[in-house]
């Protein structure tokens, strides 16, 4: 008889606690959502105008708020679901994320804003999140990201940016943005302002691709530090101008890979980069770099293979410099990259042209024949000088010579004097 009385209690006691349950889910649970249980609730195609922060359980750690219609996520819209640690909000009218929307959410893990009409992304948006894994924020409309969008951010695994028609990257961008495993950027970016990766630090990819840039600017990578791999690939660089990499210190491996590029200003890779290996590989570049703007000291390895270098007369200026003399040897560098012109030798494997044969420049036999110094100039005009005071010439004839000498004077003159300039010059 006791053992049937207790079973009863018992019975009784699981009831009350169900239907206690199954009260406390209605009241906390938004009538537009299906609330699964007090840790996971779903809102979807709802039609809710606002975000229903009281009536969610404080309790909620997977909420999906997709497909409905809220403009607007205001500042600290989630505040109180400290417990959350996944959020979605694809699908939805959203045009703008005000500073510090996502605020107070110390357990978020992952967030997904993705297929929706958003334009741009705010300063502060996405400021002070911590341990966040994932932030997915592609196929939306993002034309731009202002400054400070990500700062303070930190320990991320990725932030996906692709299928948006994002065509500039603004300065500070992306400032203050640490611990980054990955950041994929949407493809046909037309122009990086300088400094858009300001204050980066500890990234595990940065990866840019299929761009169509007129210029690497000056300084653009500056700030940016501790990466494990950036990479430039299939895109058209346009011009890498002087200082373009100025400022970027601590890659493990930078790639340049698969790319047009129009001319080389300058590629200053000083001690400072630190740069363990520098792949330049499979790119089509249509200038020979002027030698004296290559500068490769601060990387530790080099290779140059399967890209396309003019092969008229500045061969020799090409095979005389930095680039080549970097490679394992100058057999290797010829045997594994090709040229791009003259046509009739496009396509064509370095090694197979006779290099002896390929006639030095106008511009390089005139340096030449003018010696390598201001020197053997001053020597010239002591010749000339003896030989007037022997009376071999008349007046005249002397004079010419010499005004025609003292020209190449001051044009090599002014010519050493813009190299000095250039090897002083250091970021602003």
């Amino acid at each position: 008889m006791c053992n049937s009385w207790l079973l009863l209690i018992i019975a009784l006691t699981v009831v009350c606690l169900w239907n206690s349950q199954q009260t406390e889910t209605s009241k906390s649970c938004p009538a537009e959502c299906i609330c699964l249980s007090q840790t996971q609730v779903l809102c979807n195609t709802g039609g809710l105008e606002q975000i229903p922060l009281r009536q969610l359980p404080a309790t909620v750690e997977n909420l999906a708020l997709t497909k409905n219609n809220f403009p607007i996520i205001k500042p600290d819209s989630f505040a109180g679901l400290r417990a959350l640690k996944k959020l979605s909000l694809d699908g939805n009218n959203i045009t703008r994320i005000k500073q510090f929307a996502f605020r107070g959410l110390p357990r978020l893990r992952e967030l997904s804003i993705q297929h929706t009409p958003l334009q741009t992304v705010a300063q502060f948006a996405f400021a002070g999140l911590q341990n966040l894994s994932t932030i997915l924020l592609s196929h939306n409309q993002i034309q731009r990201i202002e400054g400070n969008a990500f700062a303070g951010t930190s320990n991320i695994k990725l932030i996906l940016l692709s299928n948006n028609p994002l065509i500039r990257i603004e300065s500070s961008a992306f400032s203050s943005l640490t611990n980054v495993g990955h950041l994929i950027l949407p493809s046909g970016i037309r122009s990086i302002e300088q400094d858009a990766f300001f204050g980066m630090d500890a990234v595990g990819l940065l990866k840019l691709a299929y761009m169509d840039l007129k210029e690497i600017s000056p300084f653009t990578f500056r700030g940016l530090s501790n990466v494990l791999l950036l990479t430039l690939q299939e895109s058209d660089l346009g011009v890498i101008c002087a200082d373009a990499f100025t400022g970027l210190s601590q890659v493990d491996t930078l790639q340049i890979l698969n790319n047009k590029i129009d001319s080389i200003e300058e590629l200053n890779f000083t001690y400072t980069a630190a740069i363990k290996h520098l792949k330049f590989h499979g790119n089509h570049v249509l200038e020979t770099p002027n030698p004296n703007a290559i500068i490769v000291d601060g990387v530790d390895h080099l290779q140059l293979i399967n890209n396309h270098f003019p092969c008229g007369c500045h061969i020799h200026t090409l095979l005389d410099g930095p680039l080549a003399e970097g490679a394992h040897n100058l057999s290797d560098f010829l045997q594994k990259n090709y040229c791009i012109s003259p046509l009739e030798v496009n396509g064509r494997v370095m090694s197979e042209l006779n290099i002896d044969g390929i006639g030095r420049c106008a511009d390089m036999l005139t340096k030449g024949n003018l010696g390598s110094s201001a020197a053997s100039l001053a020597l010239g005009l002591n010749a000339m000088l003896l030989i007037a005071v022997a009376g071999c010439v008349e007046w005249w004839q002397f004079a010419s010579l010499l005004a025609a000498r003292l020209l190449q004077l001051l044009s090599h003159s002014g010519h050493i004097a813009w190299r000095r300039r250039r090897k002083r010059r250091r970021p602003n």
